[in-house]
């Protein structure tokens, strides 16, 4: 629907490639380690390339945000459109990485970007810096082929540095930058597509809460012929409580879990069904021998829109060599809870409490720890941010673009829930790419297809957003 002109966005981008790419070589050669104390310092230095970057691009205002504490520091960007009724969209992303060494299985130096075969292998080629960088030379694209001097929409850029650190500082970050952040959509660069022949965009991501329940019995662990049987062992109660957690059914049994679950639609489940899903390969990535969860949920359906319960670890008692009969004086179990559109993370804490006292015999006490949460959020079919985020990249790749959901969680829910506005994706990484593995890559093809993606985006944005 956009006036842009194919044919002079990509007569830029043929232009200015190699640039482009010599840029983000250079960004990525910083080892912005935000995991690592040490590289505090790389992980300034790489905000401050970035919005030296940014300004170079032509974005009037490019500001290093410093976080609590000891935090790492953000990088805004705002450029207005200069016309008072254009929407105003904001980018998310990260320029943080994830830690990389030689003898951890890299063909090369992780921080010494090398192409080979049309891929650039580095560490955060495609997470996140990739996928950040290819806004500016989008943005720069958008005004060559229009003849504008500023984008069709009021651009601002939010790119943190802590996000492969768990985003500890972000919430407080944007509730204390709310105001300079204020916008009508939110487009989060830090994803990727379902294959390099199918583009795809996402358009949800569930929530998250997880926990600790320490369970304490007898004083100290006692001599099980003489007290075995007669007490009440918390090793038995936290295998119950882990053995009681899902139905026969494997829906998980928490009274309210499921309090205010946004369904999947007729329309949403057939477009999960378009997707060429193998579920064989599938397994093979998972290192696992066979499908298994909630009945009546297709495995996508499983993994990207219902909420879920996991065991992640059950302890207590002896674990050495041979055997030591006694009743353990204590037991652990830890659990996480995928959430969706819907449940609020609060009310499943409350559940989780009020079942977990409920379950447990006199004699055992417990406690549980949440470690906090993350929303899930999800974006409507028709809405017509993410119709022009489809429009434009059906452009850029030439073929029909189709529907995914993210199974794992992000700050995304954060910008959605203090911004109140919706959150699209918009990215081009394929699951080869290595996210957090060895030999981490992006596919230069696809990559510039982020970028002509982002010079279709604006005016696209611009011409069909409904005007009050």
């Amino acid at each position: 629907m956009s006036t842009t002109p194919d044919s002079a966005v990509r007569a830029y981008l043929t232009g200015h490639r190699e640039a482009f790419l010599d840029d983000l070589a250079d960004w990525l050669r910083i080892p912005s380690v935000s995991a690592d104390p040490e590289r505090a310092g790389e992980v300034r230095r790489s905000a401050e390339w970035l919005a030296a970057k940014l300004t170079g691009t032509g974005f009037p205002t490019a500001e290093i945000w410093e976080t609590e504490g000891d935090g790492l520091p953000a990088v805004f960007a705002e450029w207005p459109s200069g016309d008072p009724s254009a929407p105003t969209v904001l980018v998310y992303g990260h320029h943080d990485v994830q830690p990389a060494a030689r003898e951890d299985g890299w063909h090369t130096d992780p921080f010494e970007p090398e192409t080979v075969d049309g891929k650039l292998y580095a560490r955060g080629a495609a997470d996140d810096k990739g996928q950040v960088l290819f806004h500016t030379l989008g943005v720069r694209a958008h005004l060559a082929a229009t003849g504008r001097t500023a984008p069709a929409v009021n651009l601002k850029l939010l790119i943190e540095g802590e996000e492969e650190s768990g985003s500890p500082n972000f919430p407080a970050l944007i509730e204390k930058h709310a105001d300079r952040l204020a916008c009508d959509a939110v487009i989060v660069s830090d994803t990727g597509m379902w294959s390099r022949d199918t583009p795809t965009v996402c358009t949800g991501m569930r929530g998250l809460t997880d926990c600790q329940i320490d369970l304490y019995g007898p004083d100290q662990d006692i001599h099980s012929g003489s007290f075995g049987g007669a007490v009440p062992n918390p090793a038995t109660e936290a295998a119950r409580l882990a053995a009681a957690l899902h139905d026969t059914d494997r829906r998980v049994a928490v009274p309210g879990f499921y309090d205010g679950v946004i369904e999947l639609s007729d329309r949403e489940r057939e477009l999960f069904a378009e997707l060429p899903f193998d579920e064989e390969q599938w397994l093979r990535t998972a290192h696992s021998h066979a499908a298994l969860g909630e009945a009546g949920s297709t495995t996508l359906e499983r993994i990207w829109a219902r909420p879920t319960a996991e065991v992640n670890g059950i302890g207590g008692g002896y674990q050495g060599p041979g055997g030591k009969t006694i009743v353990p004086s204590t037991a652990q179990l830890k659990l996480s809870f995928r959430l969706v559109a819907g449940q609020d993370a609060d009310a499943v804490q409350q559940s989780v409490r009020d079942w977990v006292a409920g379950r447990l015999p006199a004699g055992i006490r417990h406690k549980i720890t949440f470690w906090g949460a993350t929303r899930p959020c999800l974006t409507p079919l028709d809405h017509p941010a993410l119709q022009s985020v489809v429009r434009a990249m059906g452009r850029a790749f030439g073929q029909k673009i189709r529907f995914t959901r993210e199974g794992g969680s992000g700050p995304a829910a954060d910008l959605q829930d203090v911004l109140g506005v919706p959150v699209l994706f918009l990215g081009i990484s394929v699951p080869s790419d290595g996210w957090h593995s060895p030999n981490e890559k992006v596919e230069l093809d696809l990559l510039m297809k982020g970028v002509e993606t982002a010079a279709y985006l604006w005016g696209d944005l611009a011409e069909t957003w409904p005007r009050t």
